[in-house]
């Protein structure tokens, strides 16, 4: 064939586009929603439930919907009723804490989102920032408890909704966190006796439900102490979160322990660092890394588990909400006020994951 004729095809060639339906949104729903008959099925299937479902709940959830009224007019309206939080909204997030001052916890919770959103950047990891976080930490029990500087004293058995919530999980995860780092270098260790109490507390933990751990934490443990001493069922409460969820982080650790090559301690070895510094710049900090998934994994569950801390009568969000839900005026609202409290937990877990992918990005874990 003539060269020139030949160009001439081949840039008549170029020049023509891709069908439509291989292209484009049509070429997209051919290639992820109509591929083959049981995709194509499938997808009617869903888009057939949503028209069913989407419709009516965007009705019911928006156009039929009070938001500022009284639970009589609520019954009334057959909508959703969001005025089931706007007018309970103190009480779902304080609980019981003095009105006159929330101000109080409301600082509290600022103070602590800030010192998190701070401490996302990495390079913000130094000595100021564990200052920061002390005196932050001094800040908000001084605001919750009062006492001293002229603020009136409030006790913790008042303390209740978003801030207790908050102060279970992020004290609990934080403390819970080097604990569990601990007990897998322990489990791991050559000494016997350290390593048989590691395994045994590690799995006697890990044997039994959290439920059970906040029983004896508020029934059992007062039990044995001497009459007329008592510890703040806030503290045990804490404490039963923070011995569970070490457990379950001192496995997923062990696990990135035992993917350390031979390598990495003969290495430790020839630079004549000790067990010490060995762990502290050569093995932990390339096992934690290597755990960084399965850890945040743990994490949010255990975030989410507070919320059984109502089983002990400690006024957690969930429970400031179930009370608020047993009043007769606001009975039968309780998808509503559910839906609320979804969508916090929603928010905290979102971020928590959210900040792990892109601490797993910085710290090239998949290299």
């Amino acid at each position: 064939m003539d060269p020139l004729k030949q160009k001439l095809i081949e840039k008549k060639a170029s020049e023509v586009k891709p069908p439509v339906t291989i292209i484009g949104p049509i070429g997209w729903a051919r290639a992820n929603l109509f591929a083959g008959w049981v995709n194509s099925i499938l997808t009617i299937v869903t888009l057939y439930l949503l028209w069913k479902i989407v419709p009516p709940f965007i009705k019911w959830a928006f156009f039929n919907s009070l938001w500022y009224s009284t639970g009589t007019e609520c019954h009334k309206a057959g909508g959703a009723c969001w005025s089931v939080i706007s007018k309970n909204f103190r009480f779902m997030i304080f609980g019981f804490y003095p009105h006159d001052l929330q101000w109080r916890p409301l600082m509290a919770m600022i103070i602590l989102v800030v010192l998190l959103f701070y401490s996302r950047n990495r390079n913000h990891w130094k000595k100021p920032l564990a200052y920061a976080w002390i005196a932050g930490l001094i800040i908000m029990g001084l605001l919750m408890k009062g006492g001293l500087f002229g603020l009136t004293t409030v006790e913790s058995t008042q303390w209740g909704g978003l801030p207790l919530t908050l102060l279970l999980a992020i004290f609990g995860l934080t403390a819970a966190y080097p604990l569990g780092v601990l007990l897998a270098l322990g489990r791991q260790s050559r000494l016997p006796a350290i390593k048989t109490i590691c395994i045994i507390y590690i799995e006697m933990i890990r044997g039994v439900p959290l439920i059970s751990l906040l029983f004896m934490s508020s029934v059992v443990f007062p039990l044995f102490l001497p009459e007329g001493v008592n510890v703040n069922a806030i503290l045990r409460a804490q404490a039963a979160i923070i011995l569970f969820t070490a457990a379950y982080i001192a496995e997923v650790v062990r696990g990135g322990l035992q993917g350390m090559s031979r390598g990495q301690y003969e290495a430790a070895e020839s630079l004549g660092l000790n067990y010490y510094q060995t762990m502290r710049l050569v093995i932990l900090p390339q096992a934690l890394k290597i755990v960084i998934p399965p850890s945040v994994s743990i994490l949010i569950s255990a975030f989410k588990d507070t919320s059984l801390v109502v089983i002990i009568a400690l006024f957690d969000l969930l429970k400031t909400t179930q009370s608020v839900l047993s009043d007769p005026k606001w009975m039968g609202f309780s998808a509503e006020a559910y839906i609320f409290i979804a969508m916090i937990y929603f928010f905290c877990c979102f971020f928590m994951s959210n900040y792990s992918r892109r601490l797993e990005r910085e710290l090239s874990t998949s290299n």
